[in-house]
């Protein structure tokens, strides 16, 4: 008697800050015999606890949320999770937010109105280690030296010039977090906060929270939703 082969299970993190959509997207993976959902995160900074904790091999990743956003999340989680994929999943679809999302070191990129087979198929490739993005998106890298991403999903270097904890520093800054605030989130002292307020404007030319906030906005790292209150 011929037994059936049992598919290995990939096992994925859900990362999105909203619970609807965190809740959907396992609906669908769960019809996917060879997909298994193992945890899901709120923010960048449970994605990062999460990875350490359960070591999935795809992390299916948001980019705006609250506390730490999807691209400093998938920094730190390549760096210290280097077996993890990251597969982006985001309403945002233009070119800087996946240049950005590839620099940090995602695997692949797709928009929020990609159908349940495109991520459960985007999800067994990446796990192979290959690169896989939403069909708009990969015409557009066709025309800008895609072959700057290898077939085998070789991750592009880092080249912020920003330390993982000015980023996060940065992100608490522009959401209007007072450096108590700051300190308390990220277990550090209201000086280390100072220090790294001081090195952001260095490093960025910019010299007051106004200008640090339209930064982020710009820069994607928050969402442009509070772009009315910055003046």
């Amino acid at each position: 008697m011929i037994k059936s082969k049992i598919p290995t299970m990939i096992t994925v993190l859900l990362v999105d800050d909203h619970s609807v959509v965190r809740e959907g997207l396992k609906m669908v993976l769960q019809l996917e015999k060879d997909i298994q959902v193992i945890a899901e995160a709120r923010s960048g900074r449970e994605a990062v606890q999460l990875a350490g904790q359960f070591h999935p091999d795809v992390v299916v990743m948001d980019i705006a949320m609250p506390l730490m956003n999807g691209f400093e999340a998938t920094r730190q989680i390549i760096k210290n999770f280097s077996a993890a994929k990251v597969l982006v999943l985001s309403a945002h679809s233009d070119d800087e937010y996946v240049n950005q999302m590839m620099l940090h070191g995602a695997s692949g990129y797709l928009i929020k109105q990609s159908s349940a087979q495109m991520l459960a198929l985007a999800i067994r490739e990446v796990k192979k280690g290959k690169v896989f993005f939403s069909p708009e998106i990969a015409k557009r890298l066709e025309k800008k030296n895609r072959e700057s991403l290898t077939s085998s999903g070789a991750r592009i270097k880092n080249k912020s010039i920003l330390s993982s904890r000015e980023a996060e520093v940065l992100q608490l800054v522009a959401e209007g977090k007072a450096n108590k605030e700051i300190a308390f989130e990220l277990e550090i002292s209201i000086k280390t906060v100072e220090k790294h307020r001081q090195k952001l404007m260095e490093k960025l030319n910019i010299h007051d929270t106004a200008g640090l906030t339209r930064h982020a906005i710009s820069s994607g790292v928050i969402e442009n939703s509070i772009q009315s209150t910055v003046r």
